[in-house]
């Protein structure tokens, strides 16, 4: 009986672990990351950015916003040098990182390094 008991358990965990998980982000497959003009809007436009990095989003909304932030390395950039692309990007990605995992001085460190117009002026077409 206590097999029993134990695997009922452990199903049980299982589903409530998935379940949580599920709800973090979409599903999507490695190869698939989010338009760059997908991720401009909802996570720079949309506020989502200034709010991860002001302490206000909750932990789905700094899961999401590290996940676009994911998506934006995996592109090539519009215009310019790719791997300096993927400098600057990629440092936004982990400062998104840090927040996520509640590095302190992590906000600040995210706001700095997400300077709109450095990245416009290089990789942004006319």
């Amino acid at each position: 009986m206590s097999r029993i008991y134990a695997f009922g358990l452990v199903f049980v965990a299982l589903g409530l672990t998935s379940a949580t998980f599920a709800g973090w982000t979409e599903t999507r497959t490695a190869d698939e990351p989010k338009p760059l003009g997908e991720i401009m809007e909802k996570a720079m436009k949309g506020g989502l950015a200034k709010k991860v990095a002001s302490g206000k989003a909750d932990d789905k909304e700094k899961l999401e916003f590290l996940d676009m932030m994911i998506d934006m390395v995996s592109h090539d950039p519009p215009k310019g040098d790719a791997t300096q692309w993927k400098m600057m990007a990629g440092t936004v990605m982990m400062d998104a990182a840090k927040v996520v995992v509640g590095r302190e001085g992590a906000g600040e460190a995210l706001a700095k390094s997400m300077n709109c117009k450095a990245c416009h002026d290089i990789f942004k077409p006319e």
